[in-house]
């Protein structure tokens, strides 16, 4: 079983950026995908960012296209979130999640529990 821990978030002016970081630890041979999501008060969970640990296929939701860059260091177990041009509407604590599947089907549909604490982005004039 996998655990993340959450690290970069913070306070920023829309236009800023933020590089987020998700420490992996443990070991689950079945997962495929390793990703980014997000959580809003009121707002629906969103699948940010997700990649394959095996083909390094990527998935971006249309809302950071352009914007986000998520990658990954294989010898530091952590994945990354490089989150540019930052809107307002980009605030939300941010978590990493694992699975099965391929990233454009496990980022959008995934439903599971978090298992890290999340970090909050807030980006706000």
């Amino acid at each position: 079983q996998l655990e993340f821990v959450e690290s970069g978030g913070g306070s920023v002016q829309p236009g800023g950026s933020l590089r987020l970081s998700c420490e992996v630890s443990g070991n689950d041979y079945t997962v495929g995908t390793i990703g980014w999501f997000r959580q809003a008060p009121g707002k629906e969970r969103e699948g940010v960012s997700c990649l394959s640990t095996t083909e390094g296929t990527l998935y971006y939701a249309d809302s950071v296209k352009g914007r986000f860059t998520i990658s990954r260091d294989t010898a530091k177990n952590t994945v990354y979130l490089q989150m540019n041009s930052l809107k307002p509407e980009d605030t939300a604590v941010y978590y990493c999640a694992a699975g099965i599947g391929i990233p454009h089907y496990f980022c959008p549909g995934y439903v599971g529990a978090f298992r890290g604490q999340g970090t909050q982005v807030t980006v706000s004039s």
